[in-house]
């Protein structure tokens, strides 16, 4: 079903882009509204007060439900297309978050929380993709990094529609918040009604006419013009060398290929890996809990708190909303990774002195790195991957590999919420040099293995990692921000000149690159008859 409720141009591309962030609201509101529940008294009550393993699996089988949502999106995700994912994944959605409303024993919530779970996964592994798909290179980096943005809005909201409700008593105070994921949810499917499906997967599916089509609507423009036919050409192309390599199998994983599919979903699922693996949701899901229990605050304060820290978050997110594409990938990735690794650090120093004579108010000092910490991963490590993971996979699999990436999210994700509760009471301060440790051996991954790949189309990406063929360039290893991708490309050797998105010459990289031109070329290039 096809329903053009947006028209064209501007207006349907600004839908796109509110329809993606409403389902990473949802995302957000889903992650943030356990926080204050799993101290509610009447949860509590009602689920028997669940000791720090049981809670673990309660708050992480979610996590579970998110890691096989992405491997469902792996199977059916390319059949099923962008549309129709998305809204597979709001029906579970729906489903689940009914049942977890309705829920009165602990199989109950708990087979509730993994379908809601299922269709979190999916939504993710599809939402970034399809919003990627239906931009320009210039800003795809702006708008992809807005829907974790709106992860943090949800989560904010969450946070302070628990920290309400625990005032009004009784199940409703924790039975509503949950029911309230269904809004965003019975949103994202209505607005999807009215959007086109991904140009890109209609052109890979042989649905030319309805890609050309999809592209005039969406920059409300003729068929005939010169944008449109060089995004149409440049799609053709790059889908006839990626389609030499064969579907994307699980045993061509390590194997190598002209456009290198494996590094990259290698790359992709790495990215997804360090978002999790600095003790992000062990401050979304616990940081009341945290609060409360290791630092020594009281419950209603340890509320508030959270929800402030939160709200660093989303202040935080809006670095990379408004600048991702001018500061690169790598560069705030590094930095971020570092600014984490200190807050950590700075976080267990100040627990230590706990059961000291000063020990409360030091203890009560770490509260500060709660929020450095919520600041700066908001302004890197929470947007980055979700940006980098679609823009860096080849077409072919670009469902598959954003299904692959997402699962280390869900997975590595389900592993810290399941083992919080666990480790920050079997190590009341020592747990945060963890979470240093492996932030700072991020700072290195991302230098030696991350290519720079801000300011390219999607179609240019592959030329970052073909192999084999002197037009299309060697294996390359690229460092700095956006200026380091034209650097990288200089050492191309030769590029294939497309006019009107055809190849139909090429020239030579001759001039000292200075600057990036919109399209992601340097301005320095000079074309040379080869």
């Amino acid at each position: 079903m096809d329903i053009k409720l947006f028209g064209r141009g501007r207006t349907l591309r600004v839908a796109v882009a509110i329809t993606c962030q409403t389902a990473f609201v949802f995302f957000g509101y889903d992650q943030g509204v356990f926080s204050g529940i799993i101290g509610n008294p009447d949860w509590l009550d009602r689920f028997g007060h669940p000791n720090s393993s049981l809670e673990g699996i309660i708050v992480s089988i979610y996590n579970l439900g998110m890691f096989t949502g992405c491997i469902v999106n792996f199977i059916v995700g390319e059949q099923f297309g962008r549309r129709k994912s998305m809204w597979l994944a709001m029906a579970f959605v729906v489903i689940g978050a009914s049942l977890q409303t309705s829920a009165f024993s602990r199989p109950h919530l708990m087979v509730a929380r993994f379908i809601t779970g299922v269709g979190t996964g999916i939504d993710t592994a599809t939402t970034p993709v399809y919003q990627s798909e239906l931009c320009d290179a210039n800003i795809r980096g702006r708008l992809v990094s807005s829907e974790p943005l709106f992860v943090g809005v949800g989560i904010v909201i969450a946070y302070w529609f628990d920290y309400g409700m625990s005032f009004v008593g009784g199940s409703v105070s924790w039975r509503l918040p949950i029911a309230c994921q269904m809004i965003f949810a019975f949103a994202v499917i209505i607005l999807v009604l009215g959007l086109p499906e991904s140009p890109r997967w209609l052109y890979a599916k042989g649905k030319n006419r309805e890609a050309l089509q999809v592209l005039c609507d969406m920059y409300d423009v003729p068929p005939e013009d010169e944008k449109i036919q060089h995004e149409q050409n440049a799609v053709l192309e790059i889908l006839a060398i990626e389609r030499e390599t064969g579907e994307y199998k699980w045993s061509q994983l390590l194997k190598r290929d002209e456009v290198q599919t494996g590094r990259r979903v290698l790359l992709a699922y790495g990215m997804q890996f360090m978002n999790q693996m600095g003790g992000i949701n062990l401050v979304v899901y616990y940081v009341t809990s945290v609060l409360e229990k290791n630092v020594g605050l009281t419950r209603n304060l340890s509320l508030i708190l959270g929800g402030c820290i939160n709200t660093m978050f989303v202040l935080g997110s809006l670095v990379p909303t408004f600048f991702l594409d001018r500061l690169g990938r790598r560069r705030p990735m590094m930095v971020g990774s570092l600014g984490l690794a200190i807050s950590m650090m700075m976080i267990a120093v100040l627990l230590s002195y706990s059961g000291t004579l000063s020990g409360h108010n030091t203890s009560a000092a770490s509260v500060a790195f709660f929020f450095t910490y919520m600041l700066i991963f908001g302004a890197s490590v929470n947007c980055i991957p979700w940006v980098y993971v679609p823009e860096i996979l080849p077409l072919h699999v670009r469902s598959k590999g954003a299904a692959i990436g997402t699962s280390a999210n869900a997975l590595w994700n389900f592993f810290v919420v399941m083992i919080t509760p666990v480790i920050t009471q079997a190590l009341p301060w020592q747990w945060p040099f963890v979470f240093m440790v492996l932030n700072f051996a991020f700072i290195l991954l991302v230098y030696f293995c991350y290519p720079e790949t801000a300011n390219l189309t999607l179609e240019e990406m592959d030329l970052l990692f073909t192999r084999g063929d002197d037009d299309l360039g060697a294996d390359k290893k690229i460092l700095g921000r956006s200026t380091a991708v034209v650097r990288s490309l200089d050492r191309c050797g030769a590029w294939r000149k497309r006019e009107r998105g055809s190849v139909s010459s090429t020239f030579e990289c001759s001039a000292k690159p200075s600057s990036v031109a919109k399209d992601g070329l340097s301005a320095g290039y000079v074309e040379k008859a080869v």
